[in-house]
C-alpha cells in the first residue's frame, strides 16, 4: 500500500470512526488553541478547521526535516491534506444548504 492509499484508509476509516467528521474535530481543536493563544498570549485571533490541518502539516514538514525518511509523516501530511479536502467539501456542501458555519 502506498503513501496516498495509507492515507485514504486511515482518514476515511479508523480516524473517521474514532473522532468523526474532521471539520468537527479539527474545529475544536482550533477552538481550543484559540482559547490557549488568548489565555497565555492575550492575543484574540481566529482559527478555523483549515488552519488546524495546515499547521499540522506543517508540524509533519518540521519532522521531515529531522528525518525526510520516516513514512509516517509523508502518510499524516496526505492525511491531512485529504482532511482539508473533506472540511472544504462540507462546508461547500453546507453553503448550498445556507447551513455555513
Amino acid at each position: 500500500m502506498n503513501i496516498l492509499e495509507k492515507a485514504a484508509d486511515v482518514t476515511c476509516n479508523a480516524r473517521r470512526d474514532n473522532y468523526g467528521h474532521p471539520l468537527d474535530n479539527h474545529g475544536c481543536t482550533a477552538d481550543m488553541w484559540v482559547a490557549y493563544i488568548a489565555k497565555r498570549f492575550g492575543v484574540d485571533l481566529q482559527l478555523t478547521a483549515l488552519d488546524v490541518c495546515y499547521m499540522m502539516i506543517l508540524l509533519k514538514v518540521s519532522r521531515l526535516a529531522h528525518d525526510p525518511t520516516h513514512e509516517d509523516n509523508w502518510v499524516d501530511i496526505a492525511g491531512y491534506a485529504r482532511n482539508a479536502e473533506m472540511i472544504y467539501d462540507e462546508i461547500m456542501a453546507m453553503k448550498e444548504n445556507d447551513d455555513a458555519p
